[in-house]
């Protein structure tokens, strides 16, 4: 049912004075989203010249130019090194690009066999990558202190770019605004705090999110669905969830739950799943399944997927028949345009490097005067680091 409920005005209306706390904060919030326009179009269109930004953002030119400054001044964009001229007439313009050489972000994959971590351009490229293998035990403390200590060596190799903070992905239920993995079923971790763990370690600022959902922001930043209205994203791996955004937002719902779709049941399963039913999508689809399969069918002798991926691209026919079945049953087209990620082969580290980027260009000014100044990676234990990166 719905109520319609009118406004009805005071007898006697006094004059309309907005406290000024109000106004501030909402001048603030008005400069952030206008930043961020500015850089995003930078990001996608550059180089481009600043009148090009007008068009483009709705801005005004005079608007535009200060927020050119600004970003130019924090060392997120710079002038191109020759002026051009538009279709060979008119008047020269000095256009903008952002500046890929002076910062990197962190990434950190938490995978249910191995954690990915890399460095990240502004561009979302990966610049650097390193798999650190498990071992014999899942102890997160012992894991992420083993990711802390990955990210400090390729830092120092980072040639000079200072890190602007780290990002880190996870699939199971991941909670944003805490900074911890809720809970992973399959790596049996619960109310593990990463943002604190590795924060502490590295000295630096960190954002944490569910893997689905990174690479959601990871596609709408740099990525095939750049300009769509809207992206549904579905993470199958070992751990199968999904994430979607709309008007570009993506939803996280009640402490970052949204996307939970590991139970939910699919037609046709029969695979048994830890909950006690059958045929969950998680238990159905995931690479522990299909390998499983695999080894059972002779096809493989190990416990990697991509053994099977191999198999059928060298003609092995029970190979072919698991990955068709399973794909049949990831998704059946109902009028979407359904596309592959734009990272194949890279697709964990963007996926950690992409949680702290979406925050960089959601507040590009934002950013903390310590890694403006610096000239080198900040990666000294010693120092709290410039931990007010984007609060």
């Amino acid at each position: 049912m719905y109520r319609s409920v009118a406004s009805v005005p005071p007898l006697v209306s006094p004059p309309y004075r907005p406290a000024p706390a109000v106004r501030r904060v909402s001048d603030s919030a008005r400069r952030r989203t206008s930043a961020s326009v500015v850089l995003r179009s930078v990001l996608e269109y550059g180089p481009v010249a600043r009148s090009g930004i007008a068009r483009l953002t709705g801005l005004s030119p005079a608007s535009v130019t200060d927020y050119c400054a600004q970003l130019g001044a924090v060392g997120l964009i710079r002038e191109g090194a020759l002026p051009r001229q538009s279709k060979g007439v008119g008047r020269p313009y000095i256009p903008v690009d952002l500046d890929t050489s002076r910062f990197v972000v962190g990434g950190v994959h938490v995978a249910v066999p191995y954690t990915t971590v890399a460095l990240l351009d502004l561009r979302g490229r990966v610049v650097a990558e390193r798999r650190l293998g498990h071992g014999e035990g899942i102890e997160p403390g012992r894991i992420l202190a083993d990711a802390a200590d990955g990210l400090d060596a390729l830092f120092a190799q980072a040639g000079g770019r200072t890190p602007l903070g780290v990002g880190v992905a996870a699939g199971g239920w991941v909670d944003r605004n805490s900074g911890t993995i809720v809970e992973h079923g399959l790596l049996g971790w619960r109310d593990v705090a990463v943002r604190e763990v590795i924060g502490a370690r590295t000295g630096l600022p960190v954002h944490v999110d569910g893997h689905a959902r990174a690479l959601v922001d990871a596609e709408r930043l740099f990525g095939r669905a750049r300009g769509g209205r809207s992206v549904l994203h579905l993470f199958v791996g070992n751990v199968v969830d999904a994430a979607f955004a709309t008007h570009d937002e993506v939803h996280h719902g009640p402490r970052s739950q949204a996307g939970a779709i590991a139970h939910l049941p699919l037609e046709g399963g029969t695979e048994p799943c830890d909950c006690g039913r059958t045929g969950c999508l998680q238990a159905e689809l995931s690479e522990r399944t299909l390998s499983r399969r695999a080894r059972e069918s002779g096809v493989i002798r190990t416990a990697n997927p991509m053994h099977v991926v191999g198999a059928a691209a060298d003609g092995d026919p029970v190979a072919v028949r698991l990955l068709v079945a399973r794909a049949r049953m990831v998704g059946r087209e109902r009028g979407a345009l359904v596309v592959p990620t734009s990272f194949a082969e890279s697709v964990l580290a963007v996926a950690g490097g992409s949680v702290a980027l979406d925050v960089l260009y959601r507040d590009p000014l934002g950013m903390p005067t310590d890694a403006i100044n610096s000239e080198t990676p900040n990666v000294d234990r010693g120092s709290a680091g410039p931990r007010a990166f984007w609060a």
